[in-house]
This record gives structure tokens, C-alpha cells and sequence, in this order.
């Protein structure tokens, strides 16, 4: 481990897989130092400011509808929350089957109601549209930039590993080559994303690794990537067969490894590190935070029009919170736009 730790602190994107999968496992000090060394690398990359974005989610299928008082409604959200503050509207999930409306048509009326940053549509969502317009991706994907689209979330990734996709979804899930090219197609039309994994269950750590290998490798080609979100598995979404069984939830020492060594094999790669706190609460901010992450997501706000229209209605998080972490760190805040500019 003190071998791995120091052929870190010379080459931290360079390690062989061993290296990270070893790393992975540290524990007590080394598990500290680890962290320590983490944390060093984020201020080389990005800095000491503890950035966060103003924003509101939206459910596709809670405010969708072609109809007129829908369409008003949506306008209304959006005009809210850029009253609120915000500065971006996150919208995810599919369009119902049965649905009279269109993502084309969703995105010009999200973007026509106020000056917003639309960041929407996971990787399936982006493929549903194209085949609802029966276009191809690269037409939807142009023609959802045009209507105002600016960028998508690198989410549904969960475990770059076909067999762990299969058995985590209870069945067939989108392979990963299907994953890759439809966020570097995304990354081509000029739509900047996120990038994420889920962990902490049926996956192995050389499995961590691998994915983690794989979006570096896609930020070396398309440079699309803004952030690395690493969630943990929410119990609620594994498949029935996994349910109730033993170790399918991370532990704390597996999370703060995780982002450690997510800082190290994207250093040079992808520079900003995001603490999912709606999945891991507050109080794992501070210690994320001292040990390679530097961004604390969205604000999340709900509204008083309808709190219920996002899919983490509830969890929100207000600027004195952020304060008061960014004061225990001895660290500045930042509010930052969806590209991690200045607002």
C-alpha cells in the first residue's frame, strides 16, 4: 500500500490497475493519506473554492403535455426558478409511451419561457427521441441544440461492465458501446455532459477501475466532460433479486477511497469532482470535500408552484449550508454556471 501511495504522489494518472484496485482497499492511515493526497491534487487542478450551480430539476413526465394549460404550467416552473436564482433547469426521464408531446418540442418551450441553461436527457431518452422524429442521432441531436438544448446528463452509466449492467438491471440493459457512442455523439454536437458512476454493489473495485479508465479515455477524444459525480446504489432502484442482500451497500471507507482514486486516474482529465450529497447526505460533504472533490452539485431548488415537479423534490440545499462547509474547510464558495464558469 505505502509503495502504491508513494508511486502516486509521482504519477497519480499513471498507475497500472493493480495500483488503483490496491489503492482502492486503503484503510486507517493509509486510507488518510490517501485522501490527503487527493485532496492536494484537486487544489493543483481546480483550486480551493467549493463550487455549487442554482438549479431545479424537473420530471419529464410530470411536465409534459402539448396542451395549452401543460405548456403554461411548464413556462411558469421555469420562470420560478429563475426568479429563484437559478441558473439552469435539469430535466431527466422519458417521455411516456402515451405521451402527445415531443423532446424537440419540450426543449423549445423550457427555453422560450426564460434565459436558461437546459441541461436534460439521459443517454436512453436521447435515443427515444431520435426514434420518436425517426431521425438520426447526429439530426436529433442538432436539432435539439437548435431548439435550445445546451447540455445532457452522462447519467444511467451506472458500471461500464456489460455483465454488471445485465445483472443490476434484472435483464437486458443498454450496452456499453451504445453508452459511449451516444454521450460522444452528444460531446460532437457541441453539448457538454456530466459523467457518473454508481457503486457499491454487485461491482468488483477492478470494475471501479475500468470505468473510471473509460471516461478518461472518452475525455482524451472528445473533451465533452464537465464533472464525475460518483453516487452510491440507492436500495429502491436494484432489481428484485438483489434486494435484502448483504453488502450491496457501500461503506463509508469505500466512498471516501472511491473519490480519492477517482481524483487521481482523472487528474488531467476531468478536473471537477462532485459530492453526491441528495445520495450520501450532508455530512459527507466535509470529509469529500478535504479529500479530492471540489463541487457540490445543484441547490436543487423545489418552487412553491410545485414542489413535486423533480424527481428529488425535498432535498434541497441552501447557500448557508454551503457557507458553513466551505467555513469549517477554511475555503471560499463559488457559484458556477452548468460549465463550471463564473456566473
Amino acid at each position: 500500500m505505502r509503495g502504491w501511495l508513494h508511486e502516486a504522489e509521482r504519477t497519480p494518472a499513471a498507475l497500472p490497475d493493480e495500483g488503483y484496485v490496491a489503492l482502492l482497499g486503503a484503510d486507517g492511515a493509509d486510507l488518510d493519506a490517501l485522501a490527503a493526497l487527493a485532496d492536494r491534487l484537486r487544489q493543483q487542478s481546480v483550486g480551493d473554492a467549493i463550487s455549487y450551480v442554482a438549479n431545479r430539476n424537473l420530471d419529464t413526465g410530470a411536465v409534459a403535455g402539448r396542451a395549452p394549460t401543460a405548456r403554461h404550467h411548464l413556462a411558469e416552473l421555469v420562470v420560478e426558478a429563475r426568479e429563484l436564482g437559478a441558473t439552469e433547469i435539469c430535466m431527466q426521464g422519458p417521455l411516456p409511451a402515451a405521451a402527445d408531446d415531443d423532446y424537440i418540442e419540450l426543449i423549445a418551450a423550457i427555453t422560450a419561457a426564460a434565459p436558461i441553461h437546459l441541461h436534460a436527457f439521459r443517454v436512453e431518452e436521447l435515443l427515444d427521441g431520435a426514434a420518436r422524429r425517426r431521425l438520426t442521432l447526429p439530426q436529433f441531436l442538432a436539432a435539439a441544440a437548435a431548439a435550445g438544448l445546451r447540455s445532457v446528463p452522462g447519467t444511467a452509466a451506472r458500471i461500464l461492465d456489460d455483465d454488471v449492467r445485465t445483472r443490476m438491471n434484472d435483464g437486458p440493459d443498454t450496452p456499453v458501446a451504445t453508452w459511449i457512442n451516444v454521450i460522444e455523439a452528444a460531446h460532437r454536437a457541441g453539448l457538454r455532459s456530466t459523467s457518473t458512476m454508481v457503486y457499491g454493489h454487485i461491482e468488483t473495485p477492478a470494475q471501479q477501475v475500468a470505468h473510471l479508465r473509460t471516461l478518461a479515455a472518452i475525455q482524451a477524444r472528445t473533451g465533452g466532460f464537465t464533472e464525475f459525480i460518483a453516487m452510491p446504489i440507492v436500495p429502491a432502484t436494484m432489481p428484485p433479486a438483489l434486494r435484502g442482500r448483504p453488502g450491496l451497500r457501500p461503506s463509508w471507507r469505500q466512498t471516501r477511497a472511491l473519490y480519492a482514486v477517482a481524483r487521481l486516474i482523472l487528474h488531467g482529465r476531468i478536473d471537477n469532482l462532485q459530492v453526491a450529497w441528495p445520495k450520501l447526505g450532508l455530512a459527507a460533504a466535509v470529509p469529500l470535500l478535504g479529500g479530492g472533490a471540489n463541487d457540490l452539485g445543484g441547490l436543487l431548488f423545489d418552487g412553491r408552484l410545485d414542489p413535486a415537479a423533480g424527481a428529488e423534490a425535498g432535498k434541497t440545499l441552501t447557500l448557508s449550508t454551503i457557507e458553513t462547509i466551505a467555513q469549517r474547510l477554511g475555503r471560499p464558495i463559488r457559484q458556477r454556471t452548468t460549465r463550471y464558469e463564473d456566473v
